[in-house]
C-alpha cells in the first residue's frame, strides 16, 4: 500500500495533493473559497495552525509525519463527506473577520459583508444610529454592521433557533452583546414599531428548481436559508413591502438578491434601485432610499402602486 504521507513531506506537496485529489472528486466550492487551490490552502493552514493569509512563508516547510498524516486525512475528509471547509473547520471568514459556524447556518459569504468590511459612506443617508439585519444567520452581518458604526445598536432576527443560538455564539466572541439584540421570527414580525435608519438583509433568494438540484456542499447546508421560491424573490419582496413602515426617514435598504436584478427592476420600474458592485460582484446587491420605496409604493402589486 502506496505511503501518502511518507511521499509528501513539505507543505507544497500537500497543498499539490489536495488541488489534485478535489479537482479529481468534482468537489463544488463557493462557500467561502471559490477554487480548489484557495480550499486546499485553507483546510491545509487551519490543520496546521496557522494563518490562513499566509500561505507563501511556509510552503517548503517540512512537515513531521503526525502533521502529514492528519492533514491527508482532513483532505479525504472534505471529499467523503462533501461538507464544506468551513463546516470541518467550525470557521468562516469575511475579509479579516472570523465567524463561527456548523451547520445550524449558511455558511457566511455575503457580498453586503464585504461592503459592511469596508468603505460605508454610501449607506448612510445621516446619522447611523438603529440598524437592524434580517435573516441574520450566523449574526455576521450584525456583527459587521456593529463594527462599522460603532455609535450603533443592531436588531438582529432569524426565523430559525438554530441559527440564532449561532449568532448568539458569534456576538458574545465579539463582545458585543451589549449592543446587539437577537430575535426569533418573521422578517419584521418581533420588531413592532421599531424605526432604524439602515436595513440590511442576506435573505433567501434562490430559486426553488435551483435549490432542489444542489450539490450535495450546498444540500448541507439549511434549506431554509436559501429557498427563496418560484423565482427566488418572495422574501425579496415580503421586505420591500414592509421596509417603509421600518425605515426613519432618509434610511437606507440593502439587500442581497442574487441575480434577481433583471426580475426586481422590471416588477418595480418605478424604483431607483442602486445595483452595488463588490470586489467579487455586480449587481447582486441593491440599495434604496426610504423615501424612494415610499413613493413608489413597493411591494403592491403591479397596478395598484402609487404613482
Amino acid at each position: 500500500m502506496t505511503d501518502i504521507a511518507g511521499d509528501l513531506l513539505t507543505l507544497r506537496d500537500l497543498l499539490r495533493y489536495a488541488v489534485s485529489r478535489f479537482r479529481a472528486a468534482g468537489i463544488v466550492f463557493e462557500q467561502g473559497t471559490n477554487t480548489a487551490l484557495d480550499e486546499a490552502a485553507f483546510l491545509l493552514l487551519w490543520g496546521l495552525n496557522l494563518p490562513i493569509d499566509q500561505l507563501d512563508p511556509f510552503l517548503d516547510a517540512r512537515l513531521v509525519r503526525a502533521e502529514r498524516e492528519a492533514l491527508i486525512a482532513l483532505i479525504e475528509k472534505r471529499i467523503a463527506t462533501r461538507k464544506p471547509a468551513a463546516y470541518l473547520t467550525g470557521e468562516a471568514w469575511i475579509k479579516t473577520h472570523r465567524f463561527a459556524v456548523d451547520e445550524r447556518v449558511i455558511v457566511p459569504r455575503s457580498f453586503i459583508g464585504e461592503m459592511l468590511a469596508g468603505d460605508v459612506s454610501m449607506l448612510e443617508g445621516g446619522p447611523v444610529r438603529r440598524i437592524l439585519d434580517l435573516c441574520t444567520g450566523s449574526g455576521c452581518l450584525a456583527i459587521l454592521a456593529a463594527l462599522a458604526f460603532p455609535d450603533a445598536k443592531v436588531d438582529a432576527v432569524d426565523v430559525s433557533a438554530d441559527a440564532l443560538a449561532v449568532a448568539k455564539i458569534n456576538v458574545e466572541n465579539y463582545r458585543l452583546a451589549g449592543r446587539i439584540q437577537l430575535f426569533e421570527g418573521d422578517l419584521f414580525a418581533p420588531l413592532k414599531d421599531r424605526r432604524y435608519d439602515l436595513i440590511v438583509g442576506n435573505p433567501p433568494y434562490v430559486r426553488d428548481a435551483v435549490v432542489a438540484a444542489y450539490p450535495p456542499e450546498h444540500a448541507c447546508e439549511p434549506a431554509i436559508a436559501h429557498a427563496g421560491g418560484p423565482d427566488g424573490l418572495d422574501i425579496v419582496r415580503r421586505i420591500m413591502a414592509d421596509a417603509t413602515r421600518h425605515l426613519e426617514a432618509g434610511g437606507r435598504l440593502l439587500v442581497e438578491v442574487g441575480l434577481g436584478q433583471g426580475k426586481l427592476a422590471a416588477d418595480f420600474p418605478d424604483l431607483p434601485f442602486l445595483w452595488l458592485e463588490t470586489e467579487d460582484s455586480a449587481g447582486d446587491v441593491f440599495l434604496l432610499r426610504a423615501e424612494d420605496l415610499r413613493m413608489a409604493g413597493a411591494g403592491k402589486p403591479p397596478g395598484r402602486r402609487r404613482k
